[in-house]
């Protein structure tokens, strides 16, 4: 991740405190180096003051393609000379409010004062960034004796993501699930809106790829399978083997097309020879998203909430654990293995759902941990995503060993969760993302302009 880390100040401390710069700048330096520590790229600038610096600095940040501005107030800045600029810029805006010193009670010495004032020049910043209805992201904390930096890192993974929606391409094998309707954005809209355009095979380009399918590839394709999954028994050798073509078919498919996410109706698979489920889990492993049944709006998210946060998976809710208050998830064989408690077990799936072979699917449990279930959805007054903070239940027996599964404590009353859920009128396809935090997931979505809901 790329940042431009942009320093606030005043020109008339330069004036009567001309002294201030030289300790500032170097407190500058120590929040820099905090977060290169933490593995981010940053692009430094020189102190701002007047909009002529802002426009200049915040030019560069945008030339050399940074994921986010993050500001930091050396001292007060007056607002009017950076509000044009950051409202104009496409750089998502995150405000890490710190000052250096960390005690400042009446045992302080006075002249610290003039080192640790920023703060209200943040207050005015995003006052004008609100009526300017630009997003950003506020975190505040004493630099050391606090996690601000790790919360502002957060922030710039969701500020990544963002940015990753628009120019999207999404892949659609098959198209709808016929009469599903609850997330059908169409194509048109999805480039209108969103800026993502849906790519759909041309007429022999699937048998094409499949027919370019080496036995090197299926070879290495299976080493691979038999070092990640434990195979619950052997699959018939031809099944196996046609299997894997699919999956390798579904790999070029991606590759060829330049793919951000996908989606794959299996009702309607067309020229694949069966159900690509290996294929689809090791593209969510590698950050290409994915939704189910045709779904390319979910799986834009899906794709594009990967590349700030890897650890995220398509889910389903299926089943309500009345008893436990936890919901159970799962899909037919797609998950992101990134995410699987343990190897996934693999097996010859008896498919009774559609017109083709049995493919070789390989099925995990969620691993435990916490994270955020997001649900965007379209109702009468526009897009939507529902949030919430959520716990992944640690499996506890093998009674599911052939499924995709997973069970989620929304920590509160199962009833009251899928009430709200439907309420709302959110779909029946969800993400879930581990490592995050809802403020983040939310702002991700204030970024495109989504209402976010958090409950």
């Amino acid at each position: 991740m790329k940042i431009g880390l942009l320093p606030l100040y005043i020109s008339l401390y330069d004036e009567n405190h001309s002294y201030l710069r030289e300790r500032l700048g170097v407190f500058y330096e120590k929040i820099t180096d905090l977060f290169q520590k933490r593995g981010l790229e940053v692009v430094t600038s020189e102190i701002c003051t007047e909009e002529p610096h802002f426009a200049k600095e915040v030019k560069r940040y945008e030339d050399e393609n940074c994921d986010a501005i993050v500001t930091l107030h050396l001292a007060y800045s007056p607002g009017l000379n950076s509000e044009k600029v950051l409202v104009n810029t496409k750089l998502p805006i995150i405000i890490c409010d710190t000052t250096e010193t960390f005690d400042f009670s009446d045992h302080q010495n006075s002249e610290e004062l003039l080192y640790c004032h920023g703060i209200h020049g943040v207050m005015e910043m995003c006052n004008l960034l609100k009526k300017n209805q630009k997003p950003y992201a506020v975190v505040a904390g004493h630099y050391e004796n606090s996690d601000v930096i790790d919360r502002v890192i957060g922030y710039i993974k969701a500020a990544k993501a963002a940015n990753a929606v628009k120019g999207s391409r999404v892949g659609s094998i098959g198209g709808y699930f016929d009469g599903m309707g609850d997330f059908r954005v169409d194509d048109t809209r999805m480039k209108e809106i969103f800026g993502a355009t849906v790519v759909r095979p041309q007429a022999n380009e699937l048998t094409q790829l499949a027919q370019s399918v080496t036995e090197d590839e299926i070879k290495n394709e299976q080493a691979k399978n038999a070092s990640d999954y434990i195979f619950l028994e052997a699959p018939d050798t031809q099944v196996y083997k046609n299997s894997v073509i699919a999956d390798l078919t579904l790999k070029k498919w991606i590759a060829k097309n330049n793919l951000q996410a996908f989606s794959v109706n299996f009702r309607q698979i067309g020229e694949l020879y069966t159900m690509p489920f290996n294929g689809i889990c090791r593209a969510m492993s590698e950050g290409i998203g994915y939704a189910g049944e045709g779904d390319t709006f979910t799986a834009l998210f899906t794709g594009a909430l990967m590349q700030g946060y890897q650890k995220t998976s398509f889910i389903e809710i299926f089943c309500p654990d009345w008893k436990n208050d936890t919901i159970f998830i799962s899909h037919m064989g797609e998950m992101n293995h990134q995410v699987a408690d343990g190897k996934p077990t693999a097996y010859e799936n008896i498919f009774t759902y559609a017109d083709c072979p049995n493919p070789v699917v390989s099925t995990a449990a969620f691993q435990p941990g916490n994270g955020v279930f997001i649900n965007i959805f379209e109702d009468e007054k526009g897009f939507h995503a529902f949030i919430a903070s959520v716990e992944v239940i640690k499996e506890t027996t093998d009674n599911f060993q052939r499924s995709i599964r997973g069970w989620l404590d929304f920590k509160k009353p199962v009833s009251d969760v899928l009430e709200k859920i439907s309420e709302c009128g959110a779909t029946h396809h969800s993400i879930l993302v581990y490592d995050a935090k809802p403020e983040e997931i939310a702002f991700f979505a204030k970024l495109l302009n989504i209402n976010p809901i958090c409950y």
